[in-house]
């Protein structure tokens, strides 16, 4: 008896030993031509055993690479994509970094920073004053998407006073949507959500139902009538 802790190390184990034996069979066929075309059949098993595969763009070429790379890159055949390296297997990502805006208050966002930076460089006005307050309302609604609870109106002039580097302040008097409808809004955004998907998957269900109905129906013996023997 062979033990599998005894054989050969698999290296890629998606598509089980046999493919890694088969592909091992490749090397011993001295005509490039059909070792060629054994690659292009592997390939396709490979596409079979490993449907998941399929979710990417490039699936052709990604099944070719490990092709090659079970092959230990020593495999020469015609394939429609170059050939892997082992430096690009080793080879790791460019780092894609982090944002580096250090805001203070993040649950605001980073836009709001921006659009108060826009209006601090606008005259003063009625237009002015019914952007910052529209500002302040849509501060009041992302603070209530992190705090569901509650949240005074002072606490949202002061933020925006900060956020503005104090050059912004609306009158301590101004008042803002009320958190009972702000929190009803979205409330009710999310039960439509939830209703849009339950009806979905209602539609889904009665057009499966229909298609059963529309399947001809299998034919019944009457159970009256004796059935005929050949």
């Amino acid at each position: 008896m062979e033990y599998n802790t005894e054989r050969e190390k698999i290296v890629i184990s998606e598509y089980g030993r046999n493919i890694q034996v088969m592909i091992r069979h490749l090397m011993d066929i001295e005509d490039r031509k059909q070792r060629t075309e054994a690659a292009y059949f592997i390939v396709n098993v490979m596409a079979q055993m490993n449907p998941q595969v399929k979710e990417s763009n490039d699936y052709m070429h990604k099944l070719w690479d490990h092709l090659h790379i079970i092959a230990q890159y020593e495999l020469d055949v015609d394939g429609p994509y170059p050939k892997p390296t082992p430096e690009m297997q080793k080879k790791k990502p460019e780092h894609v970094g982090y944002q580096k805006n250090n805001i203070r208050y993040g649950h605001y966002g980073q836009y709001i920073y921006d659009v108060v930076k826009k209006v601090k460089e606008m005259e003063d006005g009625p237009k002015k004053q019914a952007i910052l307050i529209n500002i302040a309302n849509q501060m009041k609604r992302d603070y209530l998407n992190w705090n569901r609870d509650t949240v005074n109106d002072l606490l949202i002039l002061d933020d925006l006073y900060k956020i503005s580097g104090e050059e912004i302040a609306l009158p301590m008097e101004t008042k803002l949507i009320p958190t009972s409808e702000i929190l009803n809004k979205t409330q009710n955004q999310q039960q439509q959500q939830n209703q849009k998907k339950k009806n979905g998957s209602n539609n889904n269900n009665n057009k499966k139902n229909n298609n059963n109905k529309n399947q001809p129906q299998a034919k019944q013996n009457n159970p009256n009538r004796p059935n005929r023997k050949n």
